[in-house]
């Protein structure tokens, strides 16, 4: 079943497993950053509001907008 990043809490891990349809303007932009389905991650804080969110993934800290964190569907792990 897949989720969307804002259902995870600090702490818990991830896989990728797609993009939502609706999220074609940042599709490539996620890709290029290590994005790509299968790639296992950590959520290693939330912003106060929401945003931003920070994920640890091949070794480095990546922090995604709500807007982008949004379109990434994922497996809790």
């Amino acid at each position: 079943m897949a989720l969307s990043l804002k259902n995870l809490h600090v702490g818990d891990l991830g896989k990728i497993v797609g993009f939502e349809q609706s999220g074609k303007a940042y599709r490539k932009r996620l890709l290029a950053m290590g994005l790509t389905p299968g790639t296992a991650f950590s959520v290693t804080r939330f912003a106060p509001m929401g945003d931003p969110v920070e994920i640890k993934l091949r070794g480095f800290s990546l922090t995604l907008r709500k807007d982008e964190a949004a379109i990434l569907l994922i497996e809790k792990m």
